[in-house]
């Protein structure tokens, strides 16, 4: 009997691991048997089960909500992986509702999400790479420019590009970045510095009439890169409007455009593009060029709002090059957080 106890129950009176493990399978076995014996669990929760159905329809034909009120299909798009987290309350509400019909549907929107974005959990990042590419939207209001600049130079970064340069700001960060990059230029809000030659530097007309884009050869040791810099027009979310995003939209054509006539085969994007990938608004330029984040990433990469970032609105997109590895850096004095990748330029290799 004395050495019964001993196995029950733990030193200072408490119940042992075999005491709590009987508990558990007792608790489960209770459950199980007041399911077996209750005949309404296959009427139960059928309005859970028609919310889950109709989130997995949401999910599953994104891309079909039209955007003709309010761009609401756009706006659902933006914040489409966070959707996932209706999935575990639907579960506990199930579970609640002991309600086998609800388990069954709620089954669905899991596996719509996972097929969507199950991707983005694993680590695709990769050793190799020639190049490090990094972009910010610093935040006109950034009240610490040089210590900002000094932050994404520390990244290693072969490339920089940077977004939303205030006119007054522009020598404190030509200053900060002049020791880590020979080369830069700045056209309107937009810049690029680089450790290697630049040349054919232009103005790229997203039809706003003031410029935010600029175009520029690199020329990196494994050959000439063809780089783009752009900061889209903001969005914003009205209860009168609701997602306003036309302005966006517009430019998003023209900087396709742009990047389509391009006549060197090695194209990388930066910028703050004030949309995700999942946007349909985007498409002219998603539909040919890769997210460095979603071929290799590490998660969602979120990079807005810097203090509890919700959205990748500031993209690494390139075609003609290899991604090998994409991450977001430490916050500065901006709201957005910058992002960065390593590529592949020579792809002779591959």
């Amino acid at each position: 009997m004395a050495q019964q106890a001993y196995m029950t129950e733990t030193d200072n009176g408490g119940p042992g691991p075999e005491r709590r493990g009987t508990r558990i399978r007792r608790l489960f076995e209770r459950l199980a048997a007041g399911w077996r014996g209750d005949r309404r669990i296959w009427r139960r929760g059928l309005f859970t089960a028609l919310v889950a159905l109709l989130l997995s329809a949401v999910m599953a034909a994104h891309s079909h909500i039209p955007n003709a009120v309010g761009n609401l299909g756009s706006l659902i798009e933006t914040f489409l992986p966070w959707l996932g987290l209706l999935v575990p309350v639907l579960l506990a509400v199930a579970l609640l509702r002991r309600s086998a019909t609800a388990l069954i549907a709620v089954l669905v929107p899991a596996i719509v999400w996972l097929n969507l974005f199950g991707g983005l959990l694993t680590d695709k990042a990769g050793a190799g790479g020639d190049l490090t590419v990094a972009t910010h939207n610093v935040n006109a209001g950034n009240a610490d420019p040089a210590g900002t600049a000094r932050s994404v130079a520390a990244s290693g970064a072969d490339v920089l590009a940077l977004e939303e340069l205030k006119a007054s700001a522009v020598a404190t960060y030509e200053d900060a970045l002049a020791p880590t990059y020979k080369y830069h230029a700045v056209v309107g809000t937009v810049g690029l510095w680089s450790k290697y030659p630049m040349s054919d530097v232009d103005a790229v007309d997203i039809r706003l009439g003031w410029k935010r884009a600029m175009r520029a050869t690199v020329t990196t040791p494994e050959g000439p890169v063809a780089v783009y810099v752009a900061h889209l027009p903001s969005v914003r979310v009205k209860l009168e409007a609701g997602f306003t995003a036309r302005q966006r939209d517009k430019s998003a054509d023209a900087l396709g455009e742009a990047i389509a006539d391009e006549q060197l085969e090695r194209k990388i994007l930066l910028g703050d593009l004030n949309g995700t990938m999942n946007d349909r608004a985007l498409n002219a330029i998603t539909s040919q060029m890769r997210s460095t984040q979603g071929a290799a990433g590490d998660g969602f990469g979120f990079s807005w709002p810097a203090s509890f970032p919700m959205a990748r609105i500031d993209q690494i997109l390139v075609t003609g090059v290899e991604p090998e590895t994409s991450w977001t850096l430490p916050a500065t004095g901006s709201d957005h957080l910058p992002v960065a990748a390593r590529v592949k330029v020579d792809t002779s290799a591959s």
